[in-house]
């Protein structure tokens, strides 16, 4: 066993990790997790600074060692209550997202928007029912706004309403995942809802990963909907991964089909930083079928700090139809913190 004790030049806490390696494997930088490289290796035993940007960052810091235990134990107290069981049951998915994001347009100064994002979802003792409470349902968000949901901050996206909902969980034969939620809009009036959701992943060969989700889903108030997506990806190398993404949307209210075409690549640069960059294509089927817009992103994802504080930087271009195409311009650059014990996250 052995414990490493660090502190840095920038007032960071120190950090102890205890790893279960012998000596050789604990030192090599390709043994040790992600989060463990919070600065650079030669400060290691440099001494620490002190100024107000430290003493700010380390209050934050503190919270997410406060606060990450608080959101999960009202998850784990949940679970309990509702299952009636004394032990807490796995695949506990509670989270609370937390941060601002600003956005500069061609002539437009930026403005700092906050934004709040959770989910509370708590499994029972059958496994195959849930509780399930979040901040927003993504099929009442536009495909477009879906589509460039990184690219806007809070003013610019379509308000859903909170929505809790009993999930039911079962299989269609080995390889098809099915849910079906039944809930309301937590609104005055309330608006009852029901979808379903059938997800199955594959490998068509020995490159190329298959997913594929099918979803339909009625709202009281505005009225039923359906949802085919289908994505493929593979490594291309060097690092990189290539998707490939296309969704197509019955929209009920408007009576029309609308779609989306995404090509994108990732790579992960280093220990803290991904690069995304994307390009889209988004059409509708009235009056005939035309595209409505396209537009071409490319997202930088830094981890500022362990696996939970991240910020991104997003320049992006929109050429929408009713501007005749001309593009437009925008960078966004957002902080986030997790408030969580399991999220899938880039890191």
């Amino acid at each position: 066993m052995l414990i490493l004790i660090s502190t840095n030049s920038y007032g960071i806490e120190p950090v102890f990790k205890v790893q279960e390696h012998s000596v050789t494997d604990a030192l090599a930088p390709d043994k040790l997790p992600l989060s463990f490289y919070t600065f650079d290796p030669d400060e290691y035993w440099a001494e620490p600074r002190d100024s107000y940007w430290m003493g700010f960052s380390n209050f934050i810091l503190r919270q997410e060692r406060i606060q990450s235990p608080k959101v999960q134990s009202l998850g784990n107290w949940a679970d309990r209550t509702l299952s009636g069981e004394a032990h807490n049951l796995p695949n506990n998915e509670s989270y609370l997202r937390v941060g601002f994001a600003t956005e500069s347009e061609y002539g437009d100064p930026a403005q700092f928007e906050p934004e709040v994002r959770f989910r509370l979802d708590i499994p029972t003792t059958k496994r195959k029912l849930r509780l399930v409470i979040e901040s927003e349902s993504d099929e009442l968000i536009p495909l477009e706004e879906r589509q460039r949901y990184r690219q806007l901050t809070e003013p610019d996206r379509t308000d859903t309403q909170t929505t809790g909902a009993l999930r039911y969980l079962s299989q269609i034969g080995d390889a098809i995942n099915l849910s079906n939620d039944f809930g309301v809009r937590l609104r005055l009036p309330p608006d009852a809802f029901w979808r379903a959701t059938a997800e199955k992943r594959w490998k068509a060969d020995a490159d190329w990963a298959m997913r594929a989700q099918q979803r339909f889903y009625f709202y009281h108030q505005d009225g039923w909907g359906a949802r085919t997506w289908l994505s493929a990806s593979r490594d291309v190398g060097n690092g990189w991964r290539f998707w490939s993404s296309s969704e197509l949307e019955w929209v009920h209210r408007d009576s029309q089909f609308v779609a989306a075409q995404i090509f994108s690549t990732g790579k992960r640069i280093n220990n803290r930083s991904t690069l995304t960059p994307r390009i889209g294509v988004l059409g509708e089927s009235k009056p005939g079928w035309r595209t409505t817009s396209a537009f071409a992103d490319l997202t930088w994802r830094y981890r500022l700090h362990s696996d939970w504080l991240f910020a991104e930087i997003i320049p992006a271009l929109t050429f929408p139809r009713e501007e005749s195409f001309k593009d437009q311009g925008s960078v966004l650059f957002r902080i986030e913190m997790f408030f969580s014990g399991s999220i899938d996250r880039d890191f």
